[in-house]
């Protein structure tokens, strides 16, 4: 039960609610691939890039190409998120604040689903048939912090790390970074200048899209061991959600609870790099 919500209790009723400045939900979720799964792990399958082979005579043998499988695996955690809201709540504060925690629910539920992919981008993935073998960033998809914020330099370093695996160019592609990125790269002309750039990022206080990139601002994004912020450029199908059960919110009363209002949401998620090749990490000084 919220042992803070006497602090609603007012001498003059009032008829409002407002949240407190927090992230609204998922800002990752629609970067990545998703699949529906029943069960308490997923594999991921990956097929592997094959060469054609030149035909040298006629009436020759059918050529036989082994196509190189993979897989990653995925195990599922769940989350839960509860709260009660006593009868005598909703008299005092004028309203039901029941649709209001629902939404906080929901919002916190979010959050967690992008720490998830967060910790997947760059963390250990599982390969291997029975999903045993590690599968570490390698060092070459890291881009060095160099005692500097993000620059264009690293943008297009890390632009370069992925072009160079021969990644599909129609492939959406994101860049997740901190507010401090976006005002390292607010300064740079190339980046805000409607010459170099038609995005007006000076005018909206924002980055959308540069060099082929959508721009994701969480605050949400780790640090390294040297406290370096560990910005993230990657394409859609490098991060994998696996969804055992989205979101699902119940409201009811608790008996046990002197019929108390119980707000419960749950939801049974895992997260996992894909493909190493398709995600770059970019360490930026603060």
């Amino acid at each position: 039960m919220s042992v803070q919500i006497t602090t609603a209790f007012v001498e003059q009723y009032k008829s409002n609610v407002f949240h407190l400045a927090q992230q609204k939900g998922s800002r990752l979720r629609d970067a990545c691939r998703s699949e529906s799964i029943t069960g308490k792990a997923h594999f991921f399958e990956r097929i592997g890039a094959t060469a054609a082979q030149k035909r040298t005579s006629r009436h020759s043998d059918t050529p036989r190409m082994d196509t190189p499988h993979s897989r990653r695996k995925v195990s599922l955690d769940d989350y839960d998120w509860a709260d009660l809201i006593d009868q005598e709540d909703k008299v005092r504060m004028l309203i039901s604040p029941t649709s209001e925690y629902a939404m906080a629910g929901a919002w916190a539920m979010g959050r967690a689903m992008d720490d998830a992919l967060i910790a997947a981008a760059t963390g250990t993935a599982y390969g291997g048939v029975a999903g045993g073998t590690s599968v570490s960033l390698p060092s070459g998809n890291k881009v060095a912090h160099g005692s500097a914020g993000l620059t264009l330099a690293k943008l297009l370093s890390a632009k370069e790390i992925i072009d160079s695996s021969d990644v599909d160019p129609e492939e959406s592609r994101f860049v997740i970074c901190a507010a401090g990125q976006i005002s390292d790269l607010l300064n740079v002309t190339q980046v805000t200048s409607s010459d170099y750039n038609t995005v007006k990022a000076l005018a909206q206080g924002e980055i959308d899209t540069y060099l082929g990139c959508k721009f994701i601002r969480s605050q949400r994004l780790g640090t390294d061991t040297n406290g370096n912020r560990q910005v993230l450029m990657f394409t859609k199908s490098a991060l994998g959600l696996a969804l055992g059960a989205d979101i699902n919110t119940k409201i009811s009363e608790r008996a046990d609870k002197n019929y108390a209002t119980q707000v419960f949401l749950s939801m049974s998620i895992g997260a996992t790099r894909i493909e190493e090749d398709k995600m770059v990490e970019i360490a930026c000084t603060e």
